[in-house]
């Protein structure tokens, strides 16, 4: 995507950027959009005027559970860019020059700063998956049941989101741990770091 934002494009654009032979939107903006559309479900149902039961009880249970989800939809949404930004900051990093000792050394430093960087963006959205998988339980039980599906959907996706972004973050993880132990070699030698983004 050559301008703007990606959650700023439209739907056909969007899926089409995800379709490219570029490395960015990838996983971890698809996992963040998915958990987004997710979050929406649960706000979709918790905002209908129908409830399980009709009662006080249900809309009070609804009106927390939505401004509790607003939020969270919102810093998903965000996470969309954010993530492909972080990836790009990594890249740009391993992308910098290397002949010289000086260069090599800052170099590592911003290779290891922006896969720290890489790691937040993930981190938040499983963990805002979390906090969305539990407001989908108090909408689950007081929501209209002829939006269970929409709740069923929405909580399949987050669920699956929180275990995928799990497994995902250990790439970054065990990278900048390789970079940060073999440093001194790397001082010592003059010989840059082995990683799969070097080009």
């Amino acid at each position: 995507m050559a301008n703007g934002l990606l959650v700023d494009q439209p739907l056909g654009e969007l899926l089409a950027a995800f379709a490219s032979r570029n490395p960015t939107p990838g996983g971890g903006s698809a996992s963040a959009l998915a958990a987004s559309l997710g979050a929406a479900l649960l706000l979709m149902v918790g905002a209908m005027p129908k409830t399980r039961l009709g009662t006080e009880e249900d809309r009070v249970a609804l009106d927390t559970a939505v401004a509790a989800l607003i939020p969270i939809q919102h810093r998903l949404t965000a996470a969309v860019d954010a993530d492909a930004a972080a990836y790009a900051q990594v890249v740009a990093a391993y992308k910098q020059p290397k002949t010289t000792q000086p260069e090599r050394e800052a170099r590592l430093a911003s290779v290891q700063r922006a896969l720290r960087a890489a790691t937040d963006v993930p981190l938040d959205v499983m963990r805002l998956s979390v906090v969305a998988l539990e407001h989908a339980g108090a909408i689950a039980e007081h929501g209209h049941r002829a939006a269970a599906s929409d709740v069923g959907v929405a909580a399949r996706i987050n669920r699956r989101n929180e275990a995928t972004e799990v497994e995902r973050r250990r790439q970054p993880i065990f990278n900048h741990l390789v970079d940060s132990l073999s440093s001194s070699f790397v001082l010592r030698f003059s010989v840059p770091p082995v990683h799969p983004f070097s080009p």
